[in-house]
């Protein structure tokens, strides 16, 4: 009777954490071929697990029960036993060849990147991704949009909060899909559980991975590695379309972009005024720059130099707008060419040279910025 006793109990022990199996405290069972079959693997060893920890528990239980000094019991003198020591050694060898068989088998298939429908070029940078169609003519930069107030606790978070992003990366369901990771300035990481894809994006590498969607909808994931000051406002979105909506997205993607182009042409003969270029100015400042500069300008001593009174700002027009252009090499400072607009561009200099009192009364048109980039494509 004892002995079954301690067999019920170590099974009711397991089984509320079998009974949690599909619950959301374990992994996803996800939206692709390769994340049900990481589900299954997972599932498969945890139940192994479980099984060697019945054995082996009901084992010590029962000859701790069986074998205990008040039952008379005395200890067996034998050394070196070589059965014993062949079983120790062979039976946890065929479990791991058990186990490691599966195992295999969807490691390789998830490296397995060929035979790809669409390439898609990742680009971590601190602390947005950059998204890159290939052979598309399509690319955008992705950025947090949970609203400052819910950051700084003025307003209630909403159930995305730190996982929004003003423009998701637009994928087709029932197509491979091809990632190439690779980085501007720290590593990165792009994890989207439920792909189960998880890649380090390397600055001065080329990783690869790929995944296949079964079904439409949003999915969520972050940056997962530790990449700086604002690591945990690094949010992945991926919307998974049909594959005819797929391509209405990508032509109206192409579109936009053309008409962007002629807007940013239809700006070089016109004089903005200072107020248009101040209040496009501060939106742009709050969404790009805020960050490492802080919304007052005094950025974080000894990190991020402050703007108010900063040389660059105070200083020379050309020397202003290049560095925005160019970044600055070895510093968090990005390139902003491909980030932003010829306009936005020039409200956020212009709102820069005139923000916290730096007071320059310059006014920056776009025609300057893109007579800076016109120079930089006669000088490569």
């Amino acid at each position: 009777m004892g002995k079954l006793s301690c067999t019920l109990w170590l099974i009711l022990c397991v089984f509320p954490q079998l009974a949690l199996a599909n619950s959301q405290f374990n992994m996803r069972k996800g939206v692709t071929d390769i994340s049900e079959n990481v589900y299954e693997l997972h599932m498969t060893i945890f139940f192994i697990c479980c099984v060697i920890g019945i054995i082996v528990f009901a084992i010590m239980l029962w000859a701790l029960i069986h074998h205990r000094k008040s039952k008379g019991a005395v200890p067996a003198q034998f050394h070196e036993s070589t059965k014993v020591e062949i079983l120790w050694t062979a039976i946890p060898f065929v479990i791991l060849i058990a186990m490691a068989v599966p195992a295999t088998k969807t490691l390789i298939a998830m490296e397995d990147a060929s035979k790809a429908d669409l390439t898609i070029k990742v680009t971590g940078s601190q602390w947005k991704w950059h998204y890159e169609y290939m052979g598309e003519d399509v690319e955008f930069y992705s950025m947090l949009a949970t609203p400052q107030d819910e950051i700084t606790n003025l307003a209630d978070k909403n159930p995305n909060y730190l996982l929004e992003v003003d423009k998701p990366l637009v994928l087709p369901i029932n197509q491979k899909i091809r990632f190439l990771m690779t980085s501007d300035d720290v590593i990165h990481s792009w994890w989207v559980p439920d792909f189960a894809v998880k890649k380090d994006a390397n600055p001065g590498f080329i990783n690869e991975t790929w995944t296949n969607i079964n079904e439409e909808g949003i999915y969520r994931g972050q940056c997962a590695e530790l990449c700086g000051k604002d690591h945990g406002f690094m949010p992945v979105v991926v919307e998974a379309k049909s594959e005819a909506d797929f391509k209405v997205w990508l032509a109206d993607a192409k579109q936009a972009k053309q008409q962007a182009a002629l807007a940013d042409a239809a700006l070089l003969d016109q004089t903005l005024p200072k107020e248009e270029l101040m209040e496009l100015g501060a939106q742009v400042y709050m969404a790009s720059c805020a960050a490492c500069h802080q919304p007052t300008g005094l950025g974080l001593p000894g990190v991020f130099p402050a703007l108010k009174g900063s040389p660059i700002v105070l200083g020379d027009i050309k020397g202003h707008i290049d560095i925005l252009i160019h970044g600055s090499p070895g510093t968090a400072m990005q390139s902003f060419a491909k980030q932003l607009s010829i306009k936005q561009l020039a409200a956020v200099i212009t709102y820069k040279r005139n923000a916290w009192g730096n007071d320059t009364g310059d006014v920056i048109q776009p025609s300057e910025i893109q007579a800076a980039l016109d120079a930089d494509v006669e000088a490569n």
